[in-house]
């Protein structure tokens, strides 16, 4: 009688109890995604696998990273004579600078840690850069990748070095346990996807002439 008459137990104890499916498809992919980037993380120090490469790996992060390609562009634009070119690097400019606010809204929101095996020595951080979901640098190379695709007249190997820079800049991030496989996946198809934001937004001598009045 006094088991018939005890208490519920509280809802969210259930819900420990009777995991649901989802739940544990969750947690076993979150556990999988754990074990694998620190598997994969064979350049995240010097006394790692191939601690050797590091230095390498270091050079392709900056080749990623938002300050050599904020610079780089906004120097192309003072330093361009023609029409098209200036507005095809303002609109890299603007893509740019999409991609910055995005990705530190969407890390300030999700606040996932690092793995534990990152050396935090990356090259010029911000605040939000403590937290690791999504890959700043994946979401950048793919983002680039389809901009210089679609706007510069590249001859089929260009292409092709273009589309396998901003695979190795995704694939660097978790060899130097900067980030977690899913961090990288999630960035590059971020990155896919804001190249369409930004091409529905195209800035033009139409659309916003008081930008191309300032060049």
């Amino acid at each position: 009688s006094s088991s018939s008459t005890a208490a519920p137990l509280p809802e969210e104890d259930c819900m420990k109890l009777n995991p649901s499916f989802l739940g544990i498809a969750l947690s076993s992919l979150l556990a999988i995604d754990l074990w694998a980037s620190k598997r994969l993380g064979v350049c995240a120090g010097e006394g790692s696998a191939w601690g050797s490469a590091r230095p390498l790996m270091k050079v392709i992060e900056v080749s990623g990273h938002g300050i050599p390609w904020l610079l780089g562009t906004f120097y192309g634009l003072c330093q361009s004579d023609s029409s098209a070119a200036r507005e095809v690097l303002l609109n890299l400019l603007f893509a740019l600078l999409l991609d910055l606010v995005l990705v530190a809204v969407v890390k300030g929101l999700v606040k996932r840690r690092r793995p534990t095996h990152n050396k935090m020595d990356m090259f010029v951080t911000i605040s939000v850069d403590k937290y690791s979901f999504p890959s700043g640098h994946a979401t950048r190379a793919a983002l680039v990748c389809r901009f210089v695709l679609h706007h510069l007249v590249l001859a089929v190997p260009l292409r092709v070095l273009v589309v396998l820079w901003a695979l190795v800049v995704g694939i660097s991030r978790v060899m130097l346990g900067r980030h977690n496989v899913t961090d990288v996946l999630f960035g590059l198809l971020l990155g896919y996807a804001l190249y369409s934001v930004v091409e529905y937004c195209w800035l033009s001598p139409l659309s916003a002439p008081a930008l191309f009045a300032l060049w």
